[in-house]
């Protein structure tokens, strides 16, 4: 595992974070009923087996 050799300043370390940025999930159409629905493809089983309802 890597160690930093020297402590890093709390003004670096919150420029590194304040880099990273959330995305939004990706969403893929679906039918379920007869509707098509937008939604993130990770759930696209669960709202085809009826453990989540779709919204809308």
């Amino acid at each position: 595992m890597a160690v930093p050799k020297r402590k890093m300043s709390r003004s670096n370390t919150r420029h590194r974070r304040a880099q990273w940025k959330a995305s939004p999930p990706a969403l893929v159409p679906i039918a379920v009923d007869g509707s098509v629905y937008q939604v993130p493809r990770r759930l696209v089983k669960a709202y085809q087996r009826g453990l989540l309802a779709p919204e809308g």
